[in-house]
Parts: structure tokens; sequence; C-alpha cells
């Protein structure tokens, strides 16, 4: 669970906004030379923009793409390193506003270093995250053509994938204990832009804990899982359960963990593959 919060599973509400002595729109002369990220998704965005040059230190689990592995780590799921992060000498941070720990950012603020946040909502919230980082380091230019590609793609996916046959479906996180998602948990985005009917919905919260009653009630026609890099997922739990059409059917899709769950523009990558994956059994 601690890698998959670390990833960008758990979603919050504002997009980009910076502290009130942050710069807004910069210019190259004005834009921040040193900037960290701390967290995987921001890293991400900020390499699809090309500013990947400005930034000095990332946090665990930021290793996409390939350069940003080599970069200095400055923060993990626990808290960030404010020996390490002070060393690199930032003109700009960007934080992931609820996946950082709050007491963390503000102490950061009373360095005296400048933060910015990041917490895309929705799917579509990826392309005004760009945008917003494009005018925080001076590279709108790069920025807008990263939005609008993303923003072609995703009303692409949504044309093919709007009179597609519905099937019912449930998205398992982990089976010790049972868990999914419902509401606004980016895999259920996902699974409604791929023309699929979660199973779980209704329930309450983002990330519910079904009984398997609740599973077996709803006889879902696929089993969806995500694993680091697509491999092959565990799927002995539902054996004992062939009464689930999905299960009798070995109706089972697994998908990239880092792909799905990553709120940056390759999130689209996993959507397509998860998408893909449920036309097999239409």
């Amino acid at each position: 669970m601690r890698l998959l919060l670390w990833c960008g599973l758990f979603l919050a509400a504002p997009l980009i906004t910076a502290a009130a002595d942050t710069p807004g729109l910069a210019d190259k002369a004005t834009a921040p030379k040193r900037i960290i990220s701390l967290a995987p998704h921001i890293t991400e965005l900020l390499y699809a923009i090309g500013a990947g040059g400005q930034v000095v230190g990332v946090s665990a689990y930021s290793d996409y793409p390939p350069a940003a592995a080599d970069l200095p780590e400055v923060a993990n799921y626990a808290g960030v390193n404010f020996e390490a992060i002070l060393a690199l000498n930032p003109d700009l941070v960007i934080a992931w506003k609820t996946g950082n720990v709050a007491a963390d950012i503000s102490r950061l603020q009373q360095f005296g270093i400048k933060v910015a946040f990041s917490d895309p909502l929705l799917i579509s919230d990826i392309a005004t995250e760009l945008r917003a980082l494009g005018q925080l380091t001076g590279h709108s230019e790069q920025a807008e053509t990263a939005a609008r590609r993303f923003e072609q793609q995703l009303a692409e996916l949504r044309q093919t994938y709007k009179t597609k046959t519905r099937l019912p479906v449930f998205f398992s996180m982990g089976t010790a204990p049972l868990s999914s998602v419902a509401n606004q948990a980016w895999p259920a985005q996902a699974i409604r832009l791929c023309a699929a009917n979660n199973i779980i919905a209704d329930s309450k919260g983002d990330y519910p804990q079904p009984g398997i009653e609740q599973v077996l009630q709803a006889q879902p026609a696929v089993i969806i899982q995500a694993t680091a890099g697509g491999k092959p997922a565990d799927t002995r739990f539902w054996q004992a359960y062939p009464v689930i059409p999905a299960v009798t059917l070995n109706q089972f899709i697994t998908v990239d963990a880092d792909l799905l769950y990553r709120t940056s523009p390759r999130t689209l990558q996993g959507i397509k593959q998860l998408c893909q994956g449920l036309d097999r059994f239409r």
C-alpha cells in the first residue's frame, strides 16, 4: 500500500497552487534554476514539459524518465530529508499537497524555501497541471504542446469507448484485506473511461474494502489487478470462488501499476492497456 501511495494512487482536490511568495508566470530569465520534486508524478510532469534539466532533487520512486533515477533522493512516503534539501539550495520545491507531510512542507517554508503544490483530481486535470508547471518553470510553450497532445489522446479514447458494450468488473487492489476502488479513485475513473461498470461504484469513499459476499452477489465478468511492471498477477485467491463469472471464464486483466496509478501523461498508456484488455472479453 505504501508503494501505491507514493506512486500517486491517492488523490485530492486542488490543482497546482503556489504559496504567497512563490513566483507565478516565469520566462527563461526568471524561471527557477534549481527545482526539487517531492512526488514521482511531479517529476514526470516536469520532464514532460522540458524542465527536467532544472530538477536537482526528487522523491523516492521517481524512476521515469531514467534520467530522474540518477538525481539525489530527498524524500519518501515518510517525510523529507531537510539536510539534503537545504544542501541542494533549491529556488523552488514542488510538493504533492496531500501526499507529502504537511508539517514538513510548513517547515520548508519556514526555511524561506518557495513551495508550489500539485494535486490532480481528475484525469483531465493532467493537462491543466502541465500548463501550470510550464508557467512556473519558464516552459509554457512546451507545456502547451504536451497538454494539447494529452487532451487529444484523451478525447480519442473517450470517443472510441463511448459506445462500447459495458462489462461488469471488479478492480482488486488487494485481497488481504479485500480492497478496491470507487468514485474518484484514479483506477475507478479509468474503468468508466473504458466503458466498464464498476460493481462497487456506489461504495462510500474512494478505496472501499468490500466483503467477498458483495463481489459474489455482483457477479463481475472481469477481475482487474495492477502489478509493478504489469507482471502476471496472483489469482489464487479467486480460484476459491468459481461461481464468479470472471473466475469460471478465466477473465483476468493485469495492468501496469506505474502507468495506471501515476498522475502523469503516461497514465493514458495504462488506461489504454486496461481498455484493450477489456476489449478481449466484450
